[in-house]
């Protein structure tokens, strides 16, 4: 596992989403610098996340939550103190990626969910954390966007929505909370192969329009996502609030 040293000895960190992915490699990289991560996920994968963590001799639990669920993040925040005694830093990178249809043919449900999981999942989440925070003297929160709460692609109205609700919330909580010790900022990354995306790597058809018009010529691994979180969650980044950082390779520069 790769890691910054010990950064984050002593410390507990919170992830949603933990279970694949971007979440997976920023857990595996939290325990690598010397965290202890709570995982909450309704996927059961987590728990593989957390033996990863585990054969590595680090410290890791897995609660199934559901971050659409209030109670449920309230709940997350209570299991990863009484576990690990604190919590200091969160990363909430749970969410979905609704079909891409059409603006006029996206039916209620789907959007519902993008709007349920994408962005009301980090509202409820980031609001138990933040409660946390307060009571404690500070912490660090970082949010999962994506280049699409930055720009918009065809056919992704729904997640564009609520990806740039996320970094919405994510400046209007950074305002709040500067001088109460909170930082929070939010990373939005470009194309990552995950199993969310598996299906636009295997397809030459996504690849050869995707790689067109990105000057890296390729997708991202999670592992170069997690760098990133890692970053912005340590005291490295102590003066960074309300930002968001687009890890793209490249994307969103023309």
């Amino acid at each position: 596992m790769a890691g910054i040293g010990g950064a984050f000895a002593g410390k507990a960190v919170l992830i949603t989403g933990g279970a694949t992915g971007i979440g997976r490699a920023s857990a595996l990289a939290f325990a690598a610098a010397g965290a202890s991560v709570m995982i909450g996920d309704i996927d059961d994968r987590a728990g593989e996340t957390v033996s990863l963590i585990r054969t590595e001799g680090g410290a890791a639990e897995f609660v199934r939550a559901d971050v659409t669920d209030p109670a449920a993040m309230d709940a997350l925040v209570a299991a990863c103190v009484a576990r690990f005694g604190r919590l200091d830093a969160a990363f909430n990178n749970a969410g979905v990626l609704p079909p891409q249809r059409p603006f006029h043919e996206i039916p209620p449900d789907e959007f519902a969910l993008a709007i349920d999981v994408d962005l009301k999942g980090v509202w409820f989440a980031m609001q138990s954390e933040v409660r946390h925070f307060l009571r404690v003297g500070g912490g660090v929160i970082v949010n999962t966007a994506s280049v699409g709460g930055l720009i918009a692609d065809p056919n992704m109205a729904a997640y564009v929505a609520a990806k740039h609700a996320v970094i919405g919330v994510t400046k209007a909580a950074a305002i709040e909370y500067a001088q109460r010790g909170i930082r929070v900022n939010a990373i939005a990354p470009g194309f990552v192969v995950t199993p969310m995306t598996q299906h636009w790597a295997d397809s030459a058809e996504f690849r050869a329009a995707f790689f067109a018009g990105n000057i890296s010529g390729r997708a991202a691994q999670p592992e170069e996502i997690a760098g990133t979180v890692l970053h912005l969650c340590s005291d490295a980044a102590s003066f960074v609030n309300g930002a968001t950082f687009a890890i793209d390779g490249g994307q969103t520069a023309h």
